[in-house]
């Protein structure tokens, strides 16, 4: 009876041992899982059908797919479930997904769904790399500024919101068929990679600055070659070189730039400047730079104007003098003038030239008259007559409405445009003016919003008839009113209703008939190109008019 005792507690203490030494000994690594199998034709979400696998790296794949839902071309990240950095990709996509700066390649979806984590976002089928425009050479130093210009500016709202790209490459940034660029990957790149950094401003703005440095040179600033560039090799020695010691003719002031933004890897600034630390102190830095102008366009000159046989002269009447007048004889010369018309021969021109002269003198007499007998009578010439008209036109140009309060309109973005300048717009001088932010790429806002605008509050109800507006520079604008039954700030622009529209420095903007209202709205849509190479408006007076 002992025996089996003893055993099952022999057997007892064995299992409690074996327990004891697998809680004790270390866990095993669980292996990384490997990504799900997936091909072309494969379909996502029953929407998303994968087309063509553009990078398969560390466990996770990149696609060129289509939506067929919506019918366009978007890209797809995709990794399993089990990837050791599936969760940080999914939360820096749906951040990236939640800042909406055009300026990024905006995310579109970003999905846990089976044994699978996808990222869907934006493909831009006109877009060119950087990469591949600098496989053709350098850009020219408006293109340059133009990319450092927006770069900083985007990382810098992107870095207010606490996010950071951390993997800026030029294939990364992409330009529009526009002129715009793009960046791809904001904070999702360095996921996918498992990048980390303790100084994310810093490091982004080494990169736009190694960026800039490859515009310029069409060589990557460091030793090694990098993101098919050429990298500086031996010319480096151990520390940065300038740009303009490269490359010859390269711009004196993005060299400088360029490696004031690289001083955090040991280069050494010229001219005793800060090294710019963040991406808003480059693009402080970039503002303060001269102006850059556009290359002016190339055009292949007309050919040489060629004169016809008929301009030359060589249809003159058979029997003149001259080579032309001769049957079958050359053409006069290329600087010859063509002869003069023949005179009436005889009695029948000498009648006609005293006839003329006749009607000249009758016609000059009737008028004389005509003058003196007006001024016999005491009426007034047709000078004079001419002035109440212009005392006509002087009324219907209406009387200038005061304008109670100005404010600044920007609903389809932050809803402010500095509207501590409004009251410049309204004071009756020249010398000021209200002012939109700078904008890049484009007049129309750099394809960020339809237009910002100056509210017209006239206090009560008012009869209107037009809206005189100075500008600097060619701007175009429209000239909207809130119904009468408004007596509120509107808050929205379906608010308004457009009157007319029009484009110039001067305005005149005239309803077909007066219209009355409270609230009158000038509306900016496209803005002039600015000394920075920015688009921005400025308005220096406006006026309301009955």
């Amino acid at each position: 009876m002992k025996t089996p005792a003893a055993g099952t507690t022999a057997e007892a203490a064995a299992s409690e041992q074996t327990a004891t030494s697998e809680e004790e000994s270390p866990a095993q690594e669980a292996p990384e899982e490997e990504p799900p199998e997936l091909h072309s034709g494969h379909k996502l979400a029953r929407r998303y059908r994968l087309e063509e696998c553009v990078t398969r790296l560390d466990g996770f794949s990149s696609w060129r797919a289509v939506d067929e839902k919506l019918r366009r071309a978007v890209g797809v990240h995709a990794l399993p479930v089990g990837h050791p950095r599936a969760r940080q990709v999914l939360a820096a996509a749906r951040s990236a997904a939640l800042l909406g700066d055009p300026r990024f390649v905006q995310v579109l979806d970003a999905v846990e769904e089976g044994d699978l984590v996808y990222v869907v976002h934006e493909w831009l089928p006109d877009a060119t790399p950087l990469n591949e425009l600098l496989a053709a050479g350098p850009l020219e130093p408006h293109e340059a500024y133009q990319l450092v210009s927006q770069l900083a500016q985007a990382l810098t709202a992107a870095h207010r919101e606490g996010l950071a790209h951390l993997r800026l490459t030029p294939a990364c940034v992409l330009r529009t068929g526009m002129g715009q660029y793009r960046i791809r990957g904001l904070a999702v790149n360095a996921a996918l990679r498992g990048v980390s950094s303790d100084h994310p401003q810093r490091d982004d703005t080494e990169a736009i600055g190694a960026l800039l440095y490859a515009s310029l040179t069409q060589r990557w600033p460091y030793e090694e070659d990098a993101h098919g560039l050429p990298g500086v090799g031996t010319l480096a020695k151990g520390a940065l070189v300038a740009p303009e010691q490269v490359r010859a003719g390269v711009h004196r002031g993005l060299s400088t730039l360029a490696m004031r933004a690289l001083v955090n890897d040991g280069a050494t600034p010229s001219r005793q400047e800060q090294p710019c630390a963040t991406p808003e102190e480059l693009s402080k830095a970039v503002s303060t730079l001269p102006r850059i102008r556009p290359p002016e366009p190339s055009f292949t000159p007309p050919p040489p104007y060629q004169r016809t046989a008929y301009q030359q002269g060589a249809f003159s009447a058979p029997g003149a003098a001259g080579n032309g007048g001769v049957p079958g004889g050359t053409a006069a010369g290329a600087g010859a003038e063509p002869p003069a018309p023949p005179t009436l021969p005889g009695r029948t021109g000498k009648i006609l030239k005293w006839g003329v002269s006749a009607l000249l003198i009758a016609a000059l007499g009737l008028g004389s008259w005509q003058v003196a007998d007006a001024l016999l009578k005491g009426e007034p010439t047709t000078k004079d007559k001419a002035k109440p008209a212009q005392r006509h036109d002087t009324s219907q140009a209406g009387k200038v409405i005061k304008i109670d309060d100005v404010k600044d309109f920007d609903p389809e973005t932050d809803g402010s445009e500095n509207p501590d300048r409004t009251g410049d717009a309204v004071d009756g001088k020249s010398g000021t003016y209200w002012l939109t932010k700078h904008y890049i790429g484009r007049p129309d806002f750099g394809n960020l919003k339809s237009g910002v605008g100056l509210i017209l509050d006239l206090g009560k109800t008012r009869e209107v008839s037009q809206l005189k507006v100075d500008f600097m520079g060619k701007t175009s604008a429209s000239f909207l009113a809130a119904p009468r039954s408004v007596t509120n700030t509107p808050s929205a622009l379906n608010s308004f209703s457009k009157v007319t529209s029009g484009s110039g420095e001067h305005l005149r903007l005239k309803a077909k008939k007066p219209i009355k209202t409270r609230f009158v709205l000038l509306w900016l849509t496209k803005l002039p190109l600015s000394e920075d190479g920015n688009y921005r408006g400025r308005v220096t007076e406006v006026q309301v008019l009955s």
